[in-house]
């Protein structure tokens, strides 16, 4: 039972004083990846245990005899050529048996390499009342052995330096800070990285946290038709809640898909609007829309915010086209609709290059195109009759 929890979490390998029967020597010691180790067990001599009968395990797993060296009848060494890095961050377990097989001594053997300065080191606040920072560690990231990584902050001018204490995030390399935050007054915050066998401290990053924040999602998205217009959609938000009391110019974007495809289209435009119309689309077709928000210069800053997540999915369908739905076998009719869908691609095409998004002045020209189609196309028609 004691080797199975010895394999289980390796620990100081005495066993306790009243049944300690060996000691091994160096008693977990930390190394560099390449390194050569050669460890001793030694007998307690009142045990009548000769060294000669003792073996060695690492893991779990016999080493061979022609690494031992019998150097007294009561200690026998094993040299460890070549150490290549830790099977597990809690260490290795050289483990020194009797002859039965029975645990007489344990060591945690650290092999790894020491940690790289930490990189990439960016923060972001929440409606200013927090704060989360997430790094990444310096080079290829894998020391193999137990890595501390401990985030610290300070306001720039004066106060004390602070550690961040929640790491519970549920992402790597992450840590929160939930309260206690001064407001305009720049912060600096760095992250030092620690094992035994070094550390390595990050560059310093400096900030006031109006110039980090993000916010939640847009509420209360819909989407909805204009009257019977089969190629356009209107999409209405409300501001976020949290930031309603603050002074900021908020910035919004839409993004837009069809329901059976994957990749979206932005609308970059929207300006501070919570509404906007989206034209050009599919008729009779599900389009999925979302929003989000960026609370640029909020209380006065000059920095650009940070983009919030999307809110959730909003579906709505466009109506289908009344030319779409209507069979004819008058070749007239025929023509109309071919040159009404040559007029539509020359405007299309013309708002793709110049309108795109939800600029009111395009919208506008838009209707104002709609109406005068529609008059052409009855004048087309008189004419027509007038003529038979």
């Amino acid at each position: 039972m004691i080797w199975l929890l010895f394999l289980l979490h390796c620990a100081a390998g005495v066993l306790s004083s009243s049944t300690q029967v060996a000691t091994i020597y160096p008693q977990d010691p930390a190394l560099p990846i390449g390194s050569s180790l050669t460890a001793t067990c030694s007998v307690n001599p009142d045990h009548g245990v000769h060294a000669g009968s003792l073996y060695w395990t690492l893991n779990g797993k016999r080493l061979p005899s022609s690494t031992y060296s019998v150097l007294s009848p009561t200690v026998l060494s094993v040299t460890l050529p070549r150490l290549s890095g830790s099977r597990q961050r809690s260490g290795d377990n050289l483990v020194c048996h009797n002859s039965g097989g029975h645990v007489l001594a344990g060591s945690c053997i650290y092999v790894g390499m020491p940690p790289e300065k930490p990189v990439d080191l960016t923060c972001w606040s929440r409606n200013t009342k927090d704060l989360t920072c997430r790094w990444a560690p310096g080079g290829q990231g894998e020391t193999f052995i137990k890595t501390k990584y401990t985030l610290k902050y300070k306001l720039r001018w004066y106060g004390r330096e602070k550690e961040c204490e929640d790491y519970s995030a549920g992402e790597p390399y992450t840590c929160y800070i939930p309260r206690d935050l001064a407001l305009f007054t720049p912060y600096e915050i760095w992250v030092e990285a620690s094992n035994q066998l070094g550390t390595a401290t990050s560059d310093i990053i400096y900030l006031d946290i109006l110039d980090v924040v993000t916010t939640d999602p847009p509420t209360d998205v819909t989407v909805s038709r204009v009257g019977d217009l089969e190629d356009q959609l209107t999409v209405r938000w409300g501001t976020p809640p949290a930031l309603k009391d603050f002074l900021f110019q908020a910035k919004y974007q839409i993004r837009y898909r069809l329901e059976e495809s994957s990749d979206w289209k932005v609308v970059d435009d929207v300006g501070n609007q919570t509404s906007c119309r989206l034209a050009g689309l599919r008729p009779g077709t599900v389009y999925f829309v979302q929003v989000r928000c960026n609370p640029v210069g909020i209380l006065g800053s000059r920095k650009a915010g940070i983009w919030s997540d999307w809110s959730h999915p909003t579906a709505a369908s466009t109506p289908h086209s009344e030319r779409l739905l209507t069979g004819s076998c008058d070749s007239k009719v025929g023509q109309q609709n071919s040159t009404l869908r040559r007029d539509l691609k020359q405007f299309f095409g013309w708002v793709r290059k110049h309108a795109y998004g939800c600029s009111g002045m395009s919208i506008k020209l838009y209707d104002q195109w709609r109406v005068w189609l529609q008059k052409s196309h009855k004048t087309r028609n008189q004419v027509g009759s007038s003529r038979r």
